[in-house]
């Protein structure tokens, strides 16, 4: 629904509300036929409009209190009492404590003044003041516990994201030592001899140039292939993969209760080792978690080759839902981020999850 369209049935519901206590007071029938509802449109709309709910609950419970209703209807005012504890307890659990606390004092002396003003509590005053009180307080650090709860849930995966962020670094930083740092000794030692011999030894001179050249090729064909090197087998001789792997993946997660409808769009061209790499292992970890966690039988891939980019699309029907705490997406978003491209992921308006990311194309390869 648009937002327009949502603010409009807010303020609806939160204006049915007294009305409905109105007609119930005016009409009679049953106890709780209109009452029920009544509370309930305010704490519906807590999500949206919290002050405003809370604000209406506490106006009709004040106007109830006046009315001079008939013995079978006074639990109406209990329950409004009700629904006022439910509304502070969701504000302590959604909101800040400034806000809640502020709520929760204002629900709590919104009580007691309706109570010993219209007299509600003939005879034991004070100690149903004292259990209006326990009441409002216990609601309240109900709330604050799930808030608290909560705050440290999303704190701890913001920190496992980050240790599997740095993980992946550190893993990185590895493998460029264990490629580089031969290399470029020999280079340095390359350089050093035939800056000293190229006066005297003009052939000899050549000779180190021409392995420095060689070695700094290496070095570069090294570098391009290091993203692909990452989170294979470990062997030196690995085969690398690439999306031309693609078949072998859809085989299995058929075999595995999940159809994958890979559609091609562009021109398929061949792409640098460590894009093609990264290109499958995204794909293969996005399919993965639909065959773990979606729920569906069947997920779309789009790979669409751009003149300048590599877009891949993983989408799926299933139970969507929020970001878990594994390390699957974290890697994706290292692996696109190392080749300086862009990642997003999350659940679809629809239902369902998507996994977007968008790999620069290098000139040399267009």
């Amino acid at each position: 629904m648009p937002e327009r369209g949502r603010a409009v049935v807010t303020w609806s519901a939160l204006a049915l509300s007294p009305l409905l206590l109105l007609c119930w007071t005016r009409v009679g029938g049953s106890p709780y036929a209109l009452p029920l509802p009544a509370v309930a449109l305010p704490l519906l709309v807590l999500p949206r409009r919290p002050g405003p709910a809370l604000g209406v609950l506490l106006a009709e419970l004040v106007v109830m209190a006046s009315l001079p209703l008939p013995e079978f209807r006074v639990d109406i005012r209990y329950l409004l009492i009700v629904g006022i504890d439910l509304a502070v307890a969701y504000l302590a659990a959604a909101r800040s404590p400034r806000v809640s606390a502020a709520a929760a004092v204002a629900a709590l002396a919104a009580q007691i003044v309706v109570g010993t003003a219209f007299e509600l509590w003939p005879g034991y005053a004070a100690t149903s003041a004292v259990q209006v009180v326990a009441g409002i307080v216990i609601v309240w650090l109900a709330g604050t516990t799930v808030r608290l709860r909560r705050q440290n849930a999303e704190a701890r995966r913001a920190h496992i994201a980050a240790e599997a962020v740095q993980a992946e670094r550190l893993r990185i930083a590895r493998e460029l030592h264990d490629m580089v740092a031969h290399s470029m000794g020999v280079i340095a030692i390359q350089a050093g001899v035939a800056g000293r011999v190229i006066d005297t030894q003009p052939a000899e001179a050549r000779d180190a140039l021409r392995a420095v050249e060689d070695a700094g090729r290496d070095t570069l064909a090294g570098l391009r292939r290091m993203l692909g090197a990452l989170r294979t087998s470990g062997e030196p001789d690995a085969a690398p993969v690439g999306l031309a792997d693609l078949d072998g993946l859809v085989a299995r997660s058929a075999n595995a209760g999940v159809r994958v409808d890979v559609q091609w769009r562009g021109e398929r061209r061949p792409l640098p080792p460590e894009a093609d790499l990264s290109a499958f292992r995204i794909i293969q970890e996005a399919v993965t978690n639909v065959v773990r966690h979606a729920g569906t039988d069947r997920c779309a891939v789009v790979i669409d080759q751009l003149d300048d980019e590599l877009v891949l699309d993983v989408t799926d029907d299933g139970r969507g839902g929020p970001q878990g705490i594994g390390y699957g997406l974290a890697g994706m978003r290292e692996r696109v981020t190392l080749l300086r491209g862009d990642f997003t992921a999350g659940p679809r308006p629809g239902g369902g999850f998507r996994v977007n990311a968008r790999i620069p194309v290098p000139v040399g390869v267009r």
